[in-house]
């Protein structure tokens, strides 16, 4: 079967370090990959993009059709995605392809107003494409992780390190968006809506990617090795579907953030937090010591015995003519 122009475009993308040939030779490309809405199946394509306000920018414009391309409904469920760009974009050395998770919120409000004019002063293609459909084209910020607040980051040499590694991105993160809710007042600034809906949506895929990982992987091999842990497992477990409860009570509100009582969802962040708090001390203790003994990376023996699963997260150019993909 002959591949996509979108594949070949990808393919060429990774093997030349972020260049391509043809008509976008020489446009500001990279390659987003979002997780499908409905699949969960990972889907890439290359996008042009533009830097603004010291943000690095898509535009869903799908070339002026009708409606929103795949892609970016795919972030609207899925808000952790996954970037590749010419390490030359950096001012990197050598002339690789840089990728990194990137949460993707789309800008709001004024906010979007200023973004949209600030692209199109660079890639006026995109004041055409806006010009030719009746659908506002959404400006997608992707935003960096920071880097760790602790200079140098700790060292993970176990799977103790592992865990707290984990742990301490999902603390970092609740304690951001509840920060956040308590912005998320009557007669605030709107743009606050897709941002906090986004980073919440993005902590709760986190924790379901790390508590997964501990269920299907690292509490059966525990449970296999130590015995003895067995009461804490079952108890970790109870923790789990407590905790996954709430998350979904969480994504719900989340669903319909427009008109969501700004207190009941600071009531469930306070929720979420109180019993992940405590779970999480209640696994550091009980666990760390025998995590402790196992080196990570895998080696020998023990790389029978998985890994705590971490957390951390996974248009066109501007005469026009870069693919924006659906």
């Amino acid at each position: 079967m002959p591949m996509s122009f979108n594949q070949n475009v990808i393919e060429e993308f990774r093997a030349n370090g972020g260049r391509v040939r043809g008509p976008f030779e020489g446009g500001d490309l990279l390659l987003l990959t979002t997780t499908g809405a409905r699949s969960g199946r990972p889907h890439t394509v290359p996008l042009g993009y533009v830097r603004a306000e010291g943000l690095l920018l898509v535009v869903a414009s799908a070339a002026g059709a009708p409606e929103h391309p795949q892609w970016y409904r795919n972030l609207l469920a899925h808000p952790v995605v996954r970037v590749e760009i010419g390490a030359e974009a950096f001012d990197s050395a050598g002339s690789g392809v840089e990728a990194f998770d990137t949460i993707a919120v789309p800008a709001e409000g004024d906010r979007r107003e200023r973004l949209f004019a600030a692209v199109v002063r660079q890639a006026p293609g995109y004041g055409d494409y806006q010009a030719h459909t009746d659908r506002e084209l959404p400006v997608v910020a992707l935003e960096r992780p920071e880097p760790p607040s602790v200079s140098p980051a700790p060292v993970v040499r176990n799977l103790a390190d592992k865990l707290l590694e984990a742990h301490t991105w999902l603390r970092a993160q609740l304690r951001y968006i509840r920060e956040e809710a308590h912005a998320h007042l009557p007669g605030r600034p709107a743009p606050l809506r897709l941002q906090l809906r986004q980073h919440c949506l993005a902590f709760c895929d986190g924790l379901t990617h790390h508590h997964t990982g501990e269920d299907t992987a690292v509490f059966p091999a525990l449970a296999r090795s130590h015995p003895e842990l067995a009461d804490v497992l079952a108890r970790l477990d109870e923790q789990h579907r407590a905790i996954g409860r709430i998350k979904e009570e969480l994504v719900a509100l989340l669903a319909g953030i427009a008109v969501t009582e700004p207190e009941r969802l600071r009531t469930e962040l306070d929720r979420m937090s109180a019993e992940l708090e405590a779970h999480l001390d209640f696994e550091e203790a009980e666990l760390l010591p025998v995590l402790a003994g196992i080196p990570f990376p895998p080696t020998g023996r023990a790389s029978a015995r998985p890994a705590p699963n971490g957390s951390s997260p996974n248009g066109s150019s501007p005469n026009g003519s870069a693919p924006n993909g659906r």
